[in-house]
């Protein structure tokens, strides 16, 4: 504790033990012992401490003493003089110095087994800052001015929904916490994000996983309300002769993603209303519908988090899901310049087809996408009949010769060709338009191009090392290390998307669940040769499959 963080850790406890099980603890500010039931409870037996832990106890008390004395200088010496500290003293120190982020309470306990859940919640109440204690939250009113509010049940209504409950039978809740004022069942607020009035019902107060009806919330308090018609996570609710609006809550990015799709045909309607659904309850949670791979994708904060979205889509919206690895998508593109005619010709017994384009195709720099030139002169090819070429090449863009992925950063510049006056057409032109581009492409030295994603990985010094190395047998590039506080280090680096589709089991497996990292997509680089071949290889193999 004392490495990781830059308060100092202040221990308040002590673990007790019988039969080598943890059953209780010792608390050093009251001196005694508290012996937890073993039935889950959260019941405490009061017991004298034990004498062969009477020593532990004293020393452990006097490290107290003095850190809490060490954080105030009107404490220090007041220690210095006596030896000691008088138990008010002793307290008021350990709150003020926990409130000026100097020091760190620490207990211990066991929430599977409810041990010790009360006495963490009389520190919490006892050292832990309450809302007077903090700066007031600050929004803005309806002219964008900057407004506090301070904490108190008799200033104007101001609350933030800070989550949302999503039930397939009694509809949504929302939970909130109130900043200023207070709100009451059967009454009617404003919502000033989203400008529009709401009429709350029954407030609930919350105790774990049971509601317990409530007349109202106050300053400081939290409270939950069913069926709002318009909220959702991050809105502020006020009173509406006096509107402010809190900034939005901050969420993380998500940091793992699968495809996924439901195991029952015709289950996809049930899907999508389920999961956004789920959105409106969990804003970490991400969907969207990859444009080139057509995959249904699920982003979330980890392995196990879309687990339970999936357990949840199951038990509580009866839609079963398959999950899987999204698909890498690669893109085609061009390293070199060529032309090339692409003539169609067809005779049939009546009218027949007639379309013939020159075309020039050369490379653009990386995100240039696709650029069509129009350099026909002397009415080489009908003016009507211009569109139709650039409307083959688009659609034969759309899957590259290689392995049938997209082709970008290319210009295709139409210069020559010809026409017969009875035969030809748009639909000719197009055909001749689309077998031009393949064969320009062909002859212009086609490679694989593959995204490459920007990470952030912020890990402990002691794992810095493995994590460089992994990155680099990922293909990565290591772009730099910076030193944070508490003994960790942040990596910036750059890697494939096919290496890091599951990079946060990766790290979480090499740091044992210390590490942190953010993930964005930066470019598009050319795959090296000999993975190229394995993928044109796969690609071929799926495309005959189908």
């Amino acid at each position: 504790l004392k490495n990781n963080f830059s308060q100092s850790p202040v221990i308040l406890q002590l673990p007790l033990y019988r039969d080598n099980q943890f059953c209780g603890v010792i608390d050093l500010l009251t001196r005694k012992a508290y012996v937890f039931s073993a039935d889950g409870s959260g019941k405490m037996t009061e017991e004298p401490i034990p004498p062969d832990r009477q020593g532990e106890v004293d020393e452990y008390f006097k490290q107290l003493v003095e850190v809490v004395a060490e954080s105030d200088d009107a404490l220090l010496e007041q220690y210095l003089e006596k030896g000691n500290l008088e138990e008010d003293a002793l307290k008021t120190g350990l709150r003020n110095g926990t409130l000026a982020q100097k020091l760190a309470p620490v207990v211990c306990g066991s929430a599977l087994r409810n041990m010790g859940i009360f006495l963490l919640l009389d520190v919490i109440v006892n050292f832990l800052p309450s809302p007077k204690d903090r700066p007031m939250p600050q929004g803005v009113n309806s002219q964008g001015s900057p407004v506090e509010r301070p904490p108190d049940d008799n200033a104007p209504l101001s609350a933030l929904v800070f989550k949302t409950i999503a039930d397939p039978f009694a509809g949504k809740l929302s939970l909130f916490r109130v900043y200023s004022g207070t709100l009451s069942s059967d009454s009617n607020c404003y919502n000033k994000t989203q400008e529009t009035r709401e009429r709350i019902g029954q407030i609930y107060g919350i105790l774990g996983k049971n509601q317990k009806p409530v007349e109202s919330v106050s300053a400081g308090d939290f409270g939950a309300v069913a069926k709002l018609k318009a909220t959702t996570t991050g809105d502020t609710l006020c009173d509406e002769k006096a509107p402010v609006k809190y900034p939005p809550l901050k969420f993380p990015e998500p940091v793992i993603s699968f495809a996924i799709a439901p195991k029952t045909r015709g289950d996809e309607e049930k899907l999508s209303n389920a999961l956004a659904r789920l959105m409106e309850e969990d804003p970490t949670l991400r969907t969207k519908r990859d444009p080139q791979t057509k995959e249904l994708i699920l982003s979330g904060m980890g392995q196990v988090h879309i687990e339970v979205i999936l357990e949840r889509l199951k038990r509580k919206f009866g839609v079963e899901v398959e999950m899987k690895t999204p698909k890498v998508p690669y893109k085609e593109t061009i390293r070199g310049r060529s032309k090339a005619q692409g003539k169609y010709k067809k005779q049939t017994g009546g009218r027949g087809q007639y379309g013939d384009a020159w075309i020039e195709v050369e490379p653009l720099p990386r995100g240039g996408g696709f650029e069509f030139v129009d350099k026909i002169v002397g009415g080489a090819i009908p003016r009507q009949y211009i569109p139709a070429v650039e409307k083959g090449i688009v659609e034969a863009k759309d899957q590259g010769i290689l392995a049938g992925y997209p082709v970008v950063d290319f210009r295709v510049t139409l210069y020559d060709g010809s026409y017969h006056e009875v035969d030809s057409s748009e639909m000719a032109f197009k055909i001749a338009g689309s077998l031009g581009f393949k064969k320009g492409m062909m002859e212009a030295n086609p490679v694989l191009l593959e995204p490459i994603m920007s990470l952030e990985v912020i890990v402990p010094d002691d794992s810095m090392g493995d994590i460089i190395g992994d990155l680099n047998s990922k293909r990565g590039r290591v772009l730099g290390v910076t030193p944070l506080a508490n003994q960790h280090q942040s990596i910036k680096a750059q890697a494939p998307m096919a290496e890091v589709l599951q990079y946060a089991s990766d790290l979480r497996s090499m740091t044992g669940g210390r590490g942190d990292f953010t993930m964005e997509f930066s470019h598009y680089e050319e795959v090296p040769p000999h993975m190229a071949e394995k993928i044109i290889a796969e690609a071929k193999r799926e495309a005959e499959k189908e």
